[in-house]
């Protein structure tokens, strides 16, 4: 069963764009941290989007946590799981 943030959203978000390296690894990441949790996430492409492009294109991928910023470049799964487990 997944989880969902008290909007009904998935806890975790990933701004990323295609063919990104460092956007394929983190998504592996947090597919696993959120399997083992139970918990949702949602992958955006920012290239969809100008104002996406202009606010994370130089960081992707951008990892958020219930909206918050938590993470960019990478994901350390450890800090994630923590930041799940710590806000359900």
């Amino acid at each position: 069963m997944t989880s969902s943030g008290p909007d009904g959203k998935a806890r975790v978000t990933v701004y990323m764009r295609p063919g990104c390296h460092l956007c394929d690894v983190a998504r592996d990441v947090v597919d696993a941290v959120c399997a083992e949790l139970g918990e949702s996430f949602e992958e955006i492409d920012i290239d969809s989007d100008p104002q996406l492009q202009a606010a994370y294109g130089e960081e992707i991928p951008v990892t958020l946590v219930d909206g918050r910023r938590h993470d960019f470049w990478r994901v350390d799964p450890q800090r994630l799981r923590a930041a799940l487990t710590q806000q359900a």
